[in-house]
């Protein structure tokens, strides 16, 4: 970490964890994170539902809700890029305040609630992306929509010209009755619907489905059935969670999905789980709790293709994530793995 990165971080703990990140983008704006390409090697290389990545580290949905910050994210050193979440129409989301840091327990809970501008500016700035970079959109629906699972189909519509691939996401917490639709017939019929518009493109673009970490194992169970079924290309698992289970923070008990270092566990184990009931049917990308090599080299061996980050860059700063990447690349040498690959499940009955 740079000396000022250092600098940014501190200044930025000064203010409302909103507002700091609201300038942490303008600063990426404005050229003050610099440019590196991705980190990549014959190790790091590898492919997630026929997309080449560079390395397998990924940003996670929810760092730059609206493309706004689509170049210096592409220039940052990760493999791949999600923006989102997008709906149809404009949301405010939930009131202010709604995103607090948990300093004591490297964590954050937030409750956005699908704060966006809308698709269609969303689109017009995906429109102008950098290319020879992997960018993804989050797909999401309104809080108000009379059809939420014809939201998912708008906006992959009127986005997939300018996207490597899509994320349908049930699983944010901060939305009323959105995991209702992780339930195995509404799940089946939304990503039905989906997969009918995806096939109906010009392009075939992969589609992904972004899970909770709260869930049971005949839940898991369900979920690896949908995922064969429908035709979707990758699971990202996971979301955030609603358990607050040894936390220290004075902020515990506020509502909202908590991510960070707390999540790291429950979120392995059911990756894990899925990968158990899945055997390599469908790829998956682990999320929730990775602020190290160490941690991303865990969920490779648990059953991930590729792996995402978001709640750690607020504690250690966007060059987290190509640091991840040179040590997983040392990690992967030390065992013996030619590639990211061939890591990968090799330690998934550890978390079983």
């Amino acid at each position: 970490m740079s000396i000022i990165e250092k600098i940014g971080l501190r200044a930025f703990r000064m203010f409302d964890p909103e507002r700091a990140h609201g300038m942490a983008l303008a600063a990426l704006n404005a050229g003050l994170a610099g440019k590196q390409p991705a980190v990549t090697s014959s190790r790091l290389r590898t492919q997630i539902a026929g997309i080449d990545l560079p390395n397998p580290v990924g940003i996670a949905a929810g760092f730059d809700k609206n493309a706004q910050a689509l170049r210096p994210l592409a220039h940052s050193g990760f493999g791949f890029v999600e923006v989102g979440a997008a709906t149809p129409r404009p949301q405010d989301g939930n009131a202010k305040p709604r995103l607090f840091r948990l300093i004591e327990d490297n964590a954050v809970i937030n409750r956005f609630g699908f704060n966006n501008e809308g698709m269609e500016p969303i689109a017009a700035r995906l429109a102008q992306r950098p290319q020879g970079h992997i960018v993804g959109l989050n797909l999401g629906a309104n809080k108000d929509s009379a059809d939420r699972a014809q939201d998912y189909q708008t906006v992959l519509a009127h986005c997939a010209p300018y996207l490597d691939f899509a994320t349908v996401n049930v699983s944010s917490p901060n939305t009323e009755k959105l995991r209702d639709l992780q339930g195995k017939d509404a799940l089946l019929s939304l990503l039905s619907g989906v997969i009918e518009v995806r096939d109906g493109l010009e392009r075939r673009l992969p589609v992904f489905l972004k899970i909770a970490p709260d869930l049971s194992d005949t839940e898991i169970q369900d979920i690896a059935a949908v995922a064969r079924e429908s035709g979707i290309d990758a699971v990202i698992a996971t979301n955030t969670t609603l358990s607050r289970d040894g936390l220290k923070s004075a902020h515990a008990s506020e509502m909202g999905g908590l991510s960070g270092a707390p999540l790291f566990e429950k979120s392995t184990r059911v990756l894990a789980k899925l990968s158990h009931e899945l055997q390599q049917d469908v790829p998956l990308i682990g999320v929730g709790g990775i602020s190290s090599a160490e941690d991303a080299y865990a969920k490779i061996k648990a059953g991930a293709s590729a792996v995402q980050l978001y709640s750690a860059l607020v504690y250690q700063g966007l060059s987290l994530g190509p640091r991840i990447a040179q040590e997983l690349d040392q990690l992967l040498a030390q065992d013996g793995f030619a590639n990211v690959a061939e890591a990968v499940g090799t330690q998934r009955d550890c978390w079983l």
